[in-house]
């Protein structure tokens, strides 16, 4: 999580009717179609799982949104329903560690209120509970595992979670702090370790993994465009000591590729395929997006640096189904916005909020109505009237929640109700079953943010 300087201080791609769009026709990255930080990814069984800051509320540090899971079954299509850790839903809820499953429960490692807690439950997609009084209420929130002042001067905050191959539980933090856990995996044990690295100054995000016998150790540098990441390894332990390979960094901003700050995430693998997942910086403060990119090895074991691209990664092949929208339009549309840069002038984005954003099968682009619009609508035109079986609407800021109405029509002028919900649901798609012959469909928003990131017809 790039806490940075404010804790220091306090693929165009048109869906063709009832086809598959190529896989080389369309980026994959950024893989989730809201503004996502700090990706902490695992699979269990045949599900993968985005443990993950929710960004996109505004005020920098001082907000943030509501703990939810993202859920894929392909690394493509993701998912989340509710909210997964209902006590924090209210709180500060940055940058979790992915769950571990010891016996029969699940423990994860959230930072709250900017110290890192232990919280437990019978499945990996919760519902979690702190261990203790589930409550973050002064006088009855229990302890915290590790302090915001943390210990030797690491910072309680982006856990990293590793079991050995002896089931020894490891507990990695900001500033290069560690420690092991005890076999209960809700308190530490034993001295607490600082890991040394060859470069210094303030490090957040730490990734541990093991590979072939070998332990890799990953840190973050610097922050916000200037974010990169270093790493060094160790065939010994995972405290050490550590090897210091000639390239030691791995990941850092691309302005050829135009990807800005590579930063806080965690590499996992498929087999023998390693994939390192990230937040990119390229929106500017707490709006981030989460990327993943192929990590590959030299023969020794060392990493080779990771080639950040838009393409991303489509490690199952998947093939994307759907009508074929003709035209969008929308009541009103939000003016463009020129993001600002922080550190490094040669960020010159521009964001649009065209209705055609919405059906452009990109995650980083999306509609978004002009603010003073009261009575928002997006509407898209298919290329013929025909049978449509469902509609997959992914709304912006989906965890602050939406209510809506879906309308369908055959001429354009005469509509009818066929989907939606009065009620405010915290979730992303929402999915309407329609079963119906209409050429055009249309959202009328009734409460939540007026825009899409994409809306998908089948």
């Amino acid at each position: 999580m790039n806490l940075f300087k404010s804790l220091l201080g306090l693929g165009l791609c048109l869906s063709i009717a009832e086809a598959t769009v190529a896989q080389t026709a369309r980026n994959y990255n950024p893989i989730i179609p809201d503004l996502v930080a700090d990706p902490s990814i695992v699979k269990f069984g045949d599900t993968f799982y985005c443990y993950a800051t929710t960004d996109g509320y505004d005020k920098g540090l001082a907000t943030s949104g509501p703990p939810v899971l993202w859920q894929s079954k392909d690394l493509v299509n993701w998912s989340f329903d509710g909210i997964f850790f209902p006590s924090a839903a209210k709180q500060l809820f940055w940058a979790p560690s992915y769950a571990q499953k010891v016996g029969k429960d699940y423990f994860f490692y959230p930072t709250v209120n900017t110290h890192i807690y232990v919280a437990k439950a019978s499945s990996p997609k919760g519902p979690f509970k702190l261990v203790g009084e589930d409550t973050f209420e002064k006088g009855k929130a229990p302890a915290p595992l590790v302090l915001m002042d943390g210990p030797k001067k690491t910072k309680g905050i982006d856990a990293e979670i590793f079991i050995d191959d002896d089931k020894t539980p490891y507990l990695f933090w900001a500033q290069r702090g560690a420690a092991k856990l005890k076999p209960n995996m809700t308190e530490l044990d034993g001295d607490i370790q600082v890991i040394q690295t060859k470069r210094n100054g303030y490090s957040e995000g730490p990734i541990f993994f093991k590979r072939k016998g070998i332990y890799y150790y990953m840190y973050t540098l610097s922050g916000h465009e200037h974010y990169a990441y270093a790493y060094q390894y160790s065939k010994v332990s995972p405290f050490g000591p550590y090897e210091f390979p000639k390239e030691e960094i791995i990941a850092k901003t691309d302005t050829t590729e135009k990807i800005y700050g590579p930063g806080h995430g965690n590499v996992f693998n498929i087999g023998d395929d390693y994939y390192f997942t990230y937040l990119e910086f390229g929106r500017s403060g707490t709006n981030r997006q989460v990327w993943i990119n192929k990590m590959e090895f030299n023969e020794d074991g060392t990493i080779k640096p990771v080639k950040l691209t838009n393409k991303g990664v489509n490690p199952l092949n998947v093939k994307d189904k759907g009508l074929k929208i003709e035209e969008t339009s929308a009541s009103s549309t939000k003016p463009e916005y020129k993001v600002p840069h922080i550190y490094d002038a040669t960020l010159k984005r521009t964001e649009y909020y065209n209705p055609a954003n919405a059906t452009d099968w990109s995650n980083g682009t999306r509609w978004m109505a002009d603010a003073n619009d009261s009575l928002a609508t997006f509407t898209a035109k298919l290329s013929k009237s025909q049978t449509i079986k469902k509609v997959e609407t992914y709304f912006v800021k989906p965890t602050a929640g939406h209510a809506y109405v879906l309308e369908g029509s055959q001429d354009g002028k005469t509509w009818v109700k066929c989907g939606g919900h009065d009620d405010i649901q915290i979730k992303s798609p929402h999915s309407d079953i329609l079963n119906k012959k209409f050429q055009y469909l249309r959202i009328k928003f009734l409460k939540g943010v007026a825009g899409i990131w994409e809306f998908k017809v089948q």
